[in-house]
């Protein structure tokens, strides 16, 4: 599963990432290749997204972290095959990952996923600057309503999410959002667990980009 993973998200992340969304993020560009930014990239999985922005942004330090061993094992691996210097991998759950002061803390297709979603915001919320940090979540596209969601695509994220992502969230006593959660109910989260702003960055056919700030 992991590798599927993997394997499935890379080739979006690779057309899209350094591309158009951190492009649509507010001002980070600039400070992730000329001043150089703090990143953490949480539940990174095998690493893919992370070492993108490692090899994009050489003047930055990444940190991915993954509560799973074997893929943060893998990462490293991936990292040192890339000979990059500027990120490091760590093992560390979504709600106490270590550091503070990021200037960008990044979640790639996981928010949903998780058995403690209010709980990763809040930690988010505690280890971003407080003056300009920023917080990037890439979701799969949905639309608020059921119905809206009753595509090709959306029948594929729902059969999916009903065997992967709602499953591992409620084996944690999660909420159950689903990989079609939509903004909506994602943004009652986040602003909830005390962030002032949140807004839809950028899509694609197949994401959702959402910025939230301190």
């Amino acid at each position: 599963m992991y590798e599927g993973t993997e394997r499935f998200f890379k080739p979006n992340y690779v057309a899209n990432l350094t591309r158009n969304w951190i492009p649509a993020l507010d001002s980070i560009e600039h400070k992730l290749k000329n001043e150089g930014a703090k990143v953490a990239d949480v539940g990174c999985g095998h690493g893919a997204s992370t070492i993108l922005m490692a090899k994009a942004y050489p003047n930055s330090q990444f940190i991915g972290f993954d509560s799973h061993k074997p893929s943060i094992e893998r990462a490293r691996e991936q990292a040192e095959m890339e000979n990059l210097q500027n990120l490091t991998f760590e093992v560390a759950r979504s709600t106490d990952y270590p550091g503070d002061d990021y200037d960008l803390v990044a979640f790639f297709d996981c928010f949903h996923d998780m058995g403690d979603p209010s709980g990763a915001a809040r930690h988010v919320l505690q280890t971003l600057r407080k003056k300009d940090g920023i917080w990037m979540l890439v979701e799969p596209f949905a639309n608020d309503k059921l119905e809206d969601n009753l595509n090709p695509l959306g029948r594929v994220f729902y059969s999916v999410s009903s065997i992967v992502c709602v499953p591992a969230s409620l084996s944690e006593n999660g909420p159950a959002l689903g990989a079609q959660a939509g903004e909506k109910r994602i943004s009652e989260i986040i602003k909830s667990a005390g962030f002032s702003k949140f807004r839809r960055a950028t899509q694609t056919p197949f994401n959702l980009v959402f910025e939230a700030k301190p």
